[in-house]
């Protein structure tokens, strides 16, 4: 089977355990404008960019200072920048796929909807010295994830159509995203479900995934493939 011409990795839940770092940076300034996180927030908060979560917190609490989508930005991405960087421990599996797509001569890249500052923390932290083609951060296109700009931004930037590349997501946003570019997309589900789709396959970790399976992940996206790797 043809191997993939590049993989792009999304970052959170999917390369590092950053989820729960997330929801509770989310919980602590959801509390200080008065509002407690519940399940019924999590669709709004799970996966979601600093933006989206912004907007959601604003919205339930009713907050109509002007300023305030600015600040609470802000807010959560210092919260959520200094758990990371009090650490961010990768995914069972993560070194061991990197390592095997570097022997292989297979380029990857990081495409995540967290800001610049939080990707440099996560790169120069726990995946330090993971050769990475480039990364991607929300602030690197107009619009992030559940659009499809970031994973098209990263297609070009190795020269290729998206077709030709495999994502690995973990979010219902990000694999929207990478579906939408047209991305074949391997779903490693972490805090909330992926719904099944043409062009999706499914793994249950990534200790369960290599190079031949990025290979099926390919294969399966194309007119006729299964969607299960």
């Amino acid at each position: 089977m043809t191997a993939p011409a590049a993989v792009l990795f999304d970052m959170d839940g999917t390369l590092v355990d950053t989820e729960v770092l997330w929801w509770e940076a989310a919980e602590e300034i959801a509390a200080s404008l008065g509002h407690r996180l519940t399940g019924a927030d999590a669709p709004e908060v799970v996966g979601r960019a600093v933006a989206d979560t912004t907007a959601h917190l604003i919205r339930v609490t009713g907050t109509p200072d002007p300023a305030a989508p600015g600040r609470v930005a802000a807010e959560l991405t210092g919260a959520f920048l200094r758990r990371v960087q009090a650490g961010a421990p990768p995914r069972p599996g993560v070194r061991r796929l990197l390592a095997e797509l570097e022997t292989a001569g297979v380029p990857f890249a990081l495409v995540s909807a967290s800001p610049r500052t939080v990707v440099d923390a996560v790169v120069g932290g726990s995946l330090a010295g993971v050769p990475f083609a480039f990364t991607l951060s929300a602030d690197d296109t107009v619009r992030t994830k559940p659009h499809p700009d970031p994973y098209r931004a990263a297609a070009d930037r190795f020269g290729l159509g998206p077709g030709a590349c495999v994502a690995v997501e973990d979010s219902p946003d990000g694999t929207a995203s990478a579906h939408a570019a047209g991305c074949a997309v391997l779903v490693v589900p972490s805090a909330l479900p992926v719904p099944e789709a043409a062009g999706r396959s499914f793994a249950g970790s990534l200790e369960d995934v290599d190079l031949g399976v990025l290979c099926t992940v390919l294969s399966a996206a194309r007119p006729g493939g299964a969607s299960r790797a």
